[in-house]
C-alpha cells in the first residue's frame, strides 16, 4: 500500500490530459476483437504460506479462455509475480506501474473496450499485488485512466473482493468478484489447481452466451462447489452491471453462442 499511495496523485492528474477518441465498434466477427485485456496473478503463496501454482495456473488459462471467447491474442497481456518461471507465455512482472502503462497503450490501439482480471489473495483493504495491497480506489483510477469512454469488465478473484464493487462502479462497467466484502473465497491450498472462483469461470465460459450470463453461471458454480466441499461461510460472489452496459451485454455474444448446439465448442486443454 505504501508504494501504491504515491501513484494516486499521478493517476488523478493524468486524467486531466486529453482523452483518446471514443471507442469504435469492432469490425471483426467477434465483438471483443478490438478490446484490450490484462490477466494478473498477484501472488504465488498458498494460504499456508508455502508456494503454489494456483494463481499462475488461473492466469495462464484465463488468458487462453479469453482468446477462445473472441479476444485477440495480441491484445491479451498476462502478468506474474514470478514471470521467469513461465518462459512459454512470457508474462510481464506483476507491477502496477507496468500494468497501467501496458493497459493504457493497448487500449489506445484496441479502443472498443477493456477487461481487467486479477487473481490473488485478498484482505478487507484490497487485493495482494506483488507483496503489497492494491486498494479498490487505486484500481478504479488505473482503469478510468487507461480505458475512458468505453465499456469495461473487471474481475477480481480474491478473498473480500466485494470491497472493489462500489469504488469501481461506472455506468458502462461490469464488475464480478469472488466474494462479498466480508467473506473469504476458497481454493488457495498448496495442491489446488485453481481457486474455486477461477475454476468456475473457466468451466462455465464454454457454455455462456455473454459476460452477464457467465457471471451468473460462476455465482451458481461457486455456490455448488462450496456446498459439495463443505466450505463455509459461503463466499457469495458479487455481480454488478452498470445501467448503461446492462442492455448491451447480450449483444456482446461469445463466438460459440452462434454455433450449432449439436456441435459443442472444443474444450481448452488444462495443463
Amino acid at each position: 500500500m505504501r508504494r501504491f499511495a504515491s501513484l494516486v496523485l499521478g493517476l488523478l492528474s493524468s486524467l486531466l490530459v486529453a482523452l483518446p477518441a471514443r471507442a469504435s465498434q469492432p469490425t471483426d466477427a467477434s465483438p471483443f476483437a478490438n478490446w484490450a485485456a490484462v490477466v494478473v496473478a498477484g501472488d504465488w503463496h498458498a494460504h499456508s504460506g508455502g508456494p503454489t501454482e494456483t494463481f499462475d495456473n488461473a492466469r495462464r488459462d484465463v488468458g487462453a479462455t479469453l482468446a477462445d471467447l473472441g479476444f485477440s491474442p495480441a491484445a491479451i497481456r498476462q502478468y506474474s509475480v514470478r514471470p521467469k518461471r513461465y518462459p512459454g507465455v512470457k508474462p510481464g512482472k506483476s507491477d502496477l506501474r507496468a500494468i497501467h502503462a501496458d493497459l493504457r497503450d493497448m487500449a489506445r490501439r484496441n479502443a472498443a473496450g477493456c477487461l481487467f482480471y486479477l487473481t490473488s489473495h485478498g484482505a478487507p483493504e484490497g487485493a495482494v499485488l506483488n507483496e503489497d495491497i492494491l486498494p479498490p480506489t487505486l484500481l478504479a483510477a488505473v482503469i478510468d485512466d487507461a480505458c475512458p469512454a468505453r465499456p469495461s469488465i473487471v474481475v477480481v478473484s480474491a478473498c473480500f473482493s466485494g470491497v472493489f464493487v462500489k469504488p469501481l462502479q461506472r455506468d458502462d462497467r461490469m464488475i464480478l468478484t469472488a466474494a462479498r466484502p466480508d467473506r473469504t473465497s476458497f481454493g488457495c491450498s498448496d495442491d489446488d489447481k485453481y481457486p474455486y472462483f477461477d475454476d468456475c469461470f473457466l468451466s462455465s465460459a464454454p457454455a455462456a452466451h455473454d459476460f452477464a450470463a457467465l457471471g451468473r453461471a460462476v455465482q451458481a458454480c461457486v455456490a455448488r462447489r462450496e456446498r459439495d466441499t463443505g466450505a463455509e461461510p459461503a463466499s457469495e460472489p458479487q455481480l454488478w452491471i452498470g445501467p448503461g452496459l446492462r442492455p448491451l451485454l447480450p449483444l456482446y455474444a461469445f463466438p460459440h453462442a452462434s454455433r450449432d448446439p449439436a456441435k459443442p465448442a472444443a474444450s481448452l486443454e488444462r495443463r
